[in-house]
C-alpha cells in the first residue's frame, strides 16, 4: 500500500517553489499511463499564476497549504487550508495569494 504525508510533502514543494526561478514546484502522486484518475500535488510561491487554461475533464481542487484564488470566466474563488472545490468545466487560472499547496484531482474526459 503507498502512502504518503500530504502535510510533508506540501511542505517539501512550498519549499522548492520558493527557491525555483519558475515559482512552482508538483509532484504526481497518484496517476500515469495505467490510471484514469490522475493526482499532483502542486506548490506556487506567493503572486505566481497558472494562466487561463483547459479543464481537462472533472477536477477538484484542495488547499493544503497557504492561500489560492481561482478564476473562470466571472466566477472567482478564494480558498485557504481545508478548501475544497471542483473546478468549473470551462477555461480558468490559478493564483497563489501566499506561498500555497494545493491537490488536484483530475479524470481526464476519455
Amino acid at each position: 500500500m503507498d502512502h504518503v504525508s500530504l502535510i510533508e510533502l506540501a511542505d517539501e514543494h512550498v519549499r522548492a517553489a520558493a527557491n525555483s526561478s519558475s515559482g512552482r514546484s508538483s509532484r504526481t502522486i497518484h496517476g500515469g499511463s495505467d490510471h484514469r484518475l490522475r493526482q499532483t500535488l502542486m506548490a506556487l510561491a506567493a503572486g505566481r499564476i497558472l494562466d487561463e487554461h483547459e479543464n481537462p475533464g472533472e477536477a477538484t481542487l484542495q488547499v493544503l497549504h497557504g492561500s489560492v484564488r481561482l478564476t473562470s470566466g466571472d466566477q472567482l474563488w478564494d480558498g485557504g487550508p481545508g478548501s475544497y472545490v471542483v473546478i468549473p468545466a470551462g477555461r480558468h487560472a490559478l493564483e497563489a495569494l501566499t506561498d500555497c499547496a494545493v491537490l488536484l484531482t483530475v479524470v481526464p474526459t476519455v
